[in-house]
């Protein structure tokens, strides 16, 4: 039987639960996940492999319509990446959300692959919505294939791993058998600590906020990590900290447990906070916080 492999790409607006599908997919938490916009900031690929198959799966930033700072328009650039490569799309849109006739919308349907359009959150809405929106998209979309699931509770995600099995193309695999993801272990670990932000802190700071690691050394027992949070303005190093420091105790206490649980053994984590000013506008502190990969 041959072998096949190829590249899956999840492409839809924040807040649609890319990542939440990403993670059901691949049976790894590999993507965080939180009820915030642009929580995810690059582009992640989840690897699943058989003897006889091998699917890449890729979680994109949610699409920014009108980039504020150069860090949205890298982003961006992760999505134009991801449909050059893609053997199969998956778009994601749920109940209330319509694309609007956007680049990114006729570049997915110009691109000649399969195309399944995926109706997420159907559990929070009600079989007539879901029929009507389904009968909308066909219209839309005709050549596209229309799967209505909730990837929270996994419902028919089944029905959509059977389909990208079918759809894959032949080729020999792209990685080893048993590789996860494309990302390092720092990279996941900086992730952690940024779910951890997103979900402590309110209103700007947390899109304010990126997550260095400095060190990262593996013992037989013990992995001792050192990272910087950097924020753009002396105000936000304050928050950040909290009365005390017990709000980046707390942060720092979530995202260790996590670790813990990622890593499989104990985790000393030290965290030290930096101002960097208006680096989401400074190109060369974006590469080096990886944005240009």
């Amino acid at each position: 039987m041959p072998h096949k492999a190829g590249f899956v790409n999840i492409i839809g607006y924040p807040n649609v639960g890319k990542s939440t599908l990403m993670n059901a997919l691949v049976g790894e938490k590999l993507s965080i996940i939180t009820s915030k916009a642009q929580t995810t900031r690059h582009r992640i690929m989840g690897i699943v492999s058989g003897e006889e198959y091998q699917i890449i799966f890729s979680d994109t930033p949610g699409i920014v319509r009108d980039p504020a700072y150069k860090m949205h328009e890298m982003m961006n650039k992760y999505i134009d990446s991801a449909i050059q490569d893609a053997d199969i799309f998956l778009l994601m849109t749920e109940p209330g959300l319509n694309f609007s006739e956007d680049t990114v919308l006729n570049k997915v349907t110009k691109a000649n692959v399969p195309l399944l359009l995926l109706i997420n959150k159907i559990d929070l809405s009600n079989q007539e919505v879901i029929t009507k929106l389904m009968e909308q998209w066909h219209e839309k979309l005709p050549s596209a294939e229309i799967i209505p699931i909730s990837a929270q509770n996994e419902f028919n995600i089944e029905a959509v791993m059977q389909r990208i099995m079918e759809l894959l193309p032949e080729n020999p695999a792209y990685f080893e058998k048993d590789e996860l993801t494309n990302r390092t272990e720092r990279f996941f670990v900086s992730e952690i600590i940024r779910e951890k932000i997103l979900l402590n802190y309110k209103k700007e700071i947390p899109y304010s906020v990126e997550v260095m690691i400095d060190s990262f050394k593996e013992l037989e027992n013990i992995i001792n990590i050192q990272s910087t949070i950097f924020v753009e303005r002396e105000p936000q190093k304050g928050i950040i900290l909290g009365h005390q420091g017990k709000a980046i105790k707390k942060t720092g206490t979530m995202a260790r447990e996590d670790m813990e649980v990622f890593f499989g053994k104990k985790v000393f984590l030290q965290i030290t906070v930096k101002v960097k000013k208006d680096w989401r506008n400074n190109e060369i502190t974006l590469s080096r916080f990886g944005y240009d990969h």
